[in-house]
């Protein structure tokens, strides 16, 4: 490592910035994709970018389908009379159901076909069992819907009192309403689904037109092509949004003061987007206005900062992943490598159109969300060693990857294949979000 990179290091190292920007990142409370918080967020993203250094720094709009949370009711019927706290999942529709709990376990594709859902209300954990390949949210309810279900109620499996939230589906109004619960509520639901118990929900909400806030600008030099640098800074609106994505979102702003000190080989453009909790939009808007063949590679910062090592989702590509190997021989910090496609973040919009992309995560021991998407996302849970030391090495593989003449691109069928392998495919044509050119 050179004098200067050194010394740039050395320098992040001491700066209060980052645990400044996401101190005032989540006072501003609501950040729900499409509300007056989000676009607060916005601008505080191109204070940030433009504190680093970067050139031609804006905020742009784009229009979308913005959901409003109401009021939401759980109450137990039979055998037993009695009501439960319950919050409504973005873009649940508004309206009032009965039926028979059933009780779906983890909610995967076998336990759905399993149990008798049509008609009746299913309910589920947040979670998937250990071995298996982790079941999103929206496959779960999207399976369910297809079967006839009525609704569908999460059940968080992290305990505390937590109902968890989570996007029913991307950009648009689902079909059956959707509720989550903590896992304390929930283990009273599956004692009732296994007494055949029956349940009334009721749940209050409007999806209207609304618009959003990308954020971008440029560092380095000005070439033909760039690598994208992105992270998400809107939040669920019942918490802080500190670990989801205001971690993720703070790294992307300490990376880009540092790579403006670092000499790049190419044009790097950093960006905050907004609506990644509600379908990806912000990132699926700014890939409609690039024009991708211009676009080396994106690294999508979601998840990062958030516990003590670093976790590199390379997507199929081979070159990502020895960029990865590179950059933890160089700073002797550990990144563990996930080669399966994951399409549930901000990279998504930019993979599928045959950019390569790098998701950097984090590791946190658990299976699922943890804290995140629940009451309980706030700043306390933040370490701000993790926010300094995951920008440093978001820095270096973005230095690492301008430097690289050909980072090969993904192909339709090379990203599908990767996908089936996987056994994602039935999933994602439940959330309907499966490209139909694919087929």
């Amino acid at each position: 490592m050179n004098p200067e990179t050194a010394a740039a290091l050395g320098e992040l190292w001491r700066d209060d910035y980052p645990w400044e920007f996401i101190t005032r990142l989540t006072e501003i409370g609501d950040r729900m994709g499409g509300s007056p918080g989000e676009r607060r967020a916005a601008d505080l993203v191109a204070e940030g970018f433009e504190r680093a250094g970067a050139r031609e720094v804006e905020v742009e709009s784009f229009e979308m389908t913005r959901w409003s949370r109401g009021d939401a009711e759980l109450a137990v019927t039979d055998p037993v009379e009695r009501s439960f706290e319950t919050i409504a999942l973005p873009y649940s529709p508004a309206g009032e159901v009965s039926g028979e709990l059933v009780d779906a376990g983890h909610g995967t594709p076998d336990e759905l076909d399993a149990v008798d859902v049509a008609g009746n209300i299913v309910v589920a954990s947040t979670t998937t069992p250990e071995g298996s390949r982790f079941v999103h949210r929206m496959e779960k309810f999207g399976h369910a819907a297809a079967a006839g279900a009525e609704a569908f109620v999460f059940r968080n499996h992290k305990a505390g009192q937590l109902p968890p939230t989570g996007s029913l589906r991307f950009d648009r109004e689902a079909a059956i309403p959707g509720v989550g619960v903590s896992l304390e509520t929930g283990d009273w639901l599956t004692d009732y689904a296994d007494r055949g118990g029956r349940a009334h929900l009721r749940v209050d909400a409007e999806t209207t037109p609304g618009t959003s806030h990308n954020t971008h600008g440029q560092l380095g030099p000005d070439t033909d092509d760039e690598i994208l640098v992105v992270g998400h800074h809107d939040a669920h609106d019942i918490a802080e949004g500190a670990l989801d994505n205001g971690c993720g979102i703070t790294v992307v702003v300490a990376a880009a003061h540092l790579l403006s000190k670092l000499d790049l080989d190419t044009r790097v453009r950093v960006a905050g987007v907004g609506c990644e909790e509600t379908g990806l939009l912000g990132a699926d808007a700014l890939a409609e206005r690039l024009d991708l063949d211009s676009v080396r590679a994106v690294v999508n910062v979601d998840g990062a900062g958030r516990f003590r090592d670093l976790r590199a989702l390379t997507h199929g590509s081979e070159t990502m992943a020895e960029i990865a190997n590179a950059v933890e021989d160089e700073a002797n910090q550990p990144i563990s490598i996930t080669e399966q496609v994951h399409p549930f973040s901000d990279h998504w919009p930019l993979l599928k159109r045959g950019v390569p992309a790098l998701q950097l995560h984090s590791e946190s021991g658990e299976r699922g969300r943890g804290w995140g998407h629940t009451h309980a996302d706030t700043r306390d849970k933040v370490d701000d060693r993790n926010l300094r030391e995951h920008a440093m090495l978001v820095a270096l593989l973005v230095r690492e990857i301008a430097a690289r003449d050909g980072i090969p691109r993904p192909s339709a069928e090379s990203v599908a294949g990767n996908l089936r392998s996987g056994d994602y495919e039935e999933g994602m044509k439940a959330a309907g979000i499966w490209p139909e050119s694919w087929d």
